[in-house]
């Protein structure tokens, strides 16, 4: 049995999505738009009311305006359901705050510092956490080089940011042999998420 298969009989009580969508403007730059969505299986006593099953008991945007090199030009975000009306979405739009901050030099060391706890929505604060990886996905062989042959000279942005592609693996000694080096990326890539991620 796999180690993620039900043991027992089960009845889904909640649902949460995200979405991250990066779209690329006329005029150079690029928005990108964070949804998190909560749904109860079951009708929930909320301080407004009943909240029906089905009906979102979150459903928050978190909206960027992005330069090539990952710099937040503009920030923002809109609550469209939540719990406390009038109140849940009453934080002087703290997500603007993010203007300023670049998506890969500290970012998410930022975010906790500027907009966790009291300062922010919990909700948002989570989902500003997944943008760095989804906005580099969407730059990944447009924006951002990813090829073997660089004609910088800089080796392709993905290597030694994970495990499978460490500068002495299997993976980049196949894919990426110019960048290969055997014995060196354990020493070279810290154990812990890079500062440049964090």
């Amino acid at each position: 049995m796999s180690p993620n298969a039900p043991s027992a009989e089960r009845r889904l009580m909640h649902s949460r999505a995200t979405l991250v969508q990066v779209y690329a403007r006329e005029d150079g730059l690029f928005d990108v738009e964070a949804e998190l969505r909560d749904i109860k299986t079951r009708d929930m006593q909320l301080s407004a009311g009943i909240r029906k099953a089905g009906e979102p008991v979150h459903d928050m945007l978190l909206h960027l305006v992005v330069d090539k090199h990952l710099n937040i030009i503009d920030a923002g975000s809109v609550t469209h359901a939540m719990p406390y009306p009038g109140h849940c979405d009453r934080h002087g739009n703290a997500y603007a705050r993010l203007k300023g901050l670049n998506l890969l030099k500290g970012f998410r060391a930022a975010v906790k510092q500027q907009l966790s706890g009291v300062q922010g929505c919990t909700h948002l604060t989570e989902l500003c956490q997944i943008l760095p990886t989804a906005v580099i996905q969407a730059f990944a062989g447009v924006v951002i080089d990813t090829r073997e042959g660089s004609d910088d000279g800089q080796p392709p942005f993905q290597l030694d940011r994970c495990h499978a592609l460490r500068r002495d693996g299997e993976v980049v000694q196949a894919h990426y042999p110019r960048w290969y080096r055997q014995g060196e990326a354990r020493a070279a890539a810290p154990a812990v998420a890079p500062a440049s991620t964090s």
